[in-house]
């Protein structure tokens, strides 16, 4: 009885200890749609507290979210007090135009560092990219855990709806940007791309470089659930046309557990027009 004892003791230790050095993650993509008022019954006010509810409901621990406009972002944020965010304005890198902001659980996390990058030739000042109809952004962050101690890199950014130059180039910048800021952490990359699966744009976001190596999570996910598709247009589009474009890419030093596109109503209220993408991850 007494060996039984030792052995139960030990494999408990074990595990107490394996869990402790186990950062587990639930991390989500989430374009929100921007506050239209011609949006009439899909309008933000009538959307914001099931979106709200489904972060809190998914436990979400790092969500990057596009077309932000700064009342959406004060709204999240007075509703998610636990959270904190980080992200500017594309149109004038301070509350003007849509943000792309990434918001944490702040009693879960320490920034280590963070910054923001725009989508053009000129990526340190607000600029639109190549034939990029808007200007656009990337938010990125370097995250420690503070109970493991473990450290993961995020960046969140929207690629142009229409710029095709802009949306390939915005690939070649965001993995030399990566190769530069990730310091050999585990990666998240994600977002609205605004490009299919088949496309060249998310072609050559998997292609592989000696600096960066990207999987899309669903292809690497051990479970996978929810729609086949991402962008709804609030149930206009009929399903079979409805195509994935938000996406969450990993690096090998990620384990994807679970990917899952979450239902685009809750109570009969569309969330978005896009459904969110959520992973759990561990690393």
């Amino acid at each position: 009885m007494k060996n039984i004892f030792y052995l139960v003791l030990f494999f408990s230790l074990s595990s107490s200890t394996m869990d402790k050095s186990r950062l587990v993650l639930n991390v989500m993509t989430f374009n929100i749609r921007y506050d239209n008022p011609d949006d009439n019954l899909n309008n933000w006010k009538y959307r914001k507290e099931e979106a709200v509810k489904l972060i809190l409901s998914e436990k979400i621990d790092i969500l990057g979210a596009q077309e932000v406009l700064v009342n959406q972002l004060k709204d999240i944020s007075k509703k998610l007090p636990e959270y904190a965010v980080i992200g500017v304005g594309r149109e004038d890198g301070k509350e003007k135009g849509e943000f792309s902001p990434i918001f944490y659980k702040k009693g879960k996390f320490t920034v280590v560092k963070s910054g923001y990058f725009w989508l053009s030739k000129t990526p340190e000042k607000p600029s639109k990219g190549w034939d990029a109809v808007c200007e656009r952004i990337a938010t990125w962050a370097e995250f420690k855990d503070n109970i493991t101690g473990k450290k993961v890199f995020v960046l969140n950014t929207h690629f142009d709806h229409l710029g095709t130059v802009a949306r390939k180039e915005s690939v070649a910048l965001i993995k030399q940007k990566v190769a530069l800021l990730r310091t050999g952490l585990p990666q998240v990359i994600m977002g609205d791309f605004n490009a299919e699966p088949e496309s060249s744009v998310i072609k050559k976001m998997l292609v592989a470089t000696d600096s960066i190596t990207l999987f899309d999570s669903k292809s690497v996910a051990s479970k996978v659930y929810g729609s086949d598709w991402t962008f709804n247009g609030f149930g206009t589009i009929p399903i079979k046309e409805r195509k994935i474009i938000d996406y969450i890419f990993v690096n090998k030093e990620i384990s994807v557990n679970k990917y899952y596109v979450s239902a685009e109503t809750v109570n009969g209220v569309f969330l978005s027009d896009h459904a969110p993408v959520f992973i759990k991850v561990s690393l």
